[in-house]
């Protein structure tokens, strides 16, 4: 993301008929402390990849199509709720700012030189993959080992801080169906519902049979955002009506889905590790079993809550 020449080669010797651009500096929390590079990955790296795919061409991008992996902190200081591909910009983050240079980037390149290029302004989407440093997964980790007897707390930021979160498979296949478009354009990919991670809390606890988690959790003010932006929630109508797409899992499923997968990696790595099987805590119950969902392949979240 960071060289031009390298990116130009890949391009020639792939001669790829779509290009999915995923990569950035991802984690918000990130973003604050390396701000310059999140810039140059993030942000001047969506530059590079549109100018090795139009070099690569011969100034004709018309034989390729692009997806640019928006995000809906770029809302940020939100103007309206729901938001939705009409909702003014107002990044509160170098991630949310980076990710604004690189959508203009994309429209920019679209209008000038014709290329199928589209950005998707996704919404939070989660999966069993999730980087340990996002919220989601910190909590469903955490769970898990809190459950097996593992981990005697967890520390957290805003216990009130709203999302509207996803599965990443569903939000995959609203980036396929953008490119298989007669014509490209650029979609909020969202479920329309937020959640506060006190709720996520109270599904991930839940789903191994603690109700009452406040002697688990600590709010730690190391956790709180420099800026927190607004309340954060999507309105999907025009995918919905153009792509055909609707999200098919739902929050508490997704949360048990990566609850479940949690407990298995911890009670795999215990095992592994060569110790006993963790007896788990007084009043926790074992997940009924791994949540199954047919899923589209790929796909990974590329914003998160500090927490």
């Amino acid at each position: 993301m960071t060289d031009l020449p390298s990116l130009i080669g890949a391009v020639e010797i792939s001669q790829p008929d779509e290009v999915y651009n995923l990569g950035a500096i991802s984690f918000v929390g990130l973003s604050w402390k390396q701000a310059e590079l999140t810039g140059e990955t993030t942000g001047m790296g969506v530059l590079r990849v549109l100018e090795a795919l139009r070099i690569a061409g011969g100034n004709d991008m018309s034989g390729v199509r692009f997806y640019q992996a928006s995000s809906s902190e770029m809302f940020g200081k939100v103007r309206e709720t729901p938001q939705r591909e009409s909702t003014p910009f107002h990044p509160r983050s170098p991630y949310g700012v980076a990710k604004t240079f690189g959508h203009y980037l994309t429209v920019n390149y679209r209008e000038s030189y014709g290329a199928f290029a589209c950005s998707g302004l996704l919404f939070n989407h989660e999966s069993p993959r999730r980087g340990i440093e996002f919220v989601t997964r910190k909590i469903s980790r955490a769970v898990a080992r809190i459950s097996l007897g593992l981990q005697d707390s967890l520390s957290l930021g805003n216990l009130e801080s709203r999302r509207d979160w996803g599965f990443a498979g569903d939000y995959v296949e609203a980036m396929w169906r953008m490119l298989q478009q007669d014509a490209p354009d650029d979609y909020v990919v969202a479920t329309g519902e937020t959640h506060s991670i006190r709720e996520l809390l109270d599904v991930a606890f839940g789903r191994v049979g603690i109700s009452d988690w406040s002697g688990f959790v600590r709010q730690d003010p190391r956790f709180f955002r420099p800026a927190e932006v607004d309340v954060l929630v999507g309105d999907s109508s025009k995918a919905r009506e153009v792509l055909g797409w609707k999200p098919r899992v739902g929050f508490e499923e997704l949360v048990a889905m990566m609850v479940d997968a949690d407990v298995a990696t911890e009670t795999e790595s215990a095992a592994r590790d060569g110790l006993a099987a963790p007896a788990g805590r007084a009043g926790a119950a074992r997940p009924a079993g791994p949540t199954v969902v047919d899923q589209p392949r790929g796909g990974s979240d590329r914003s998160g809550v500090r927490s």
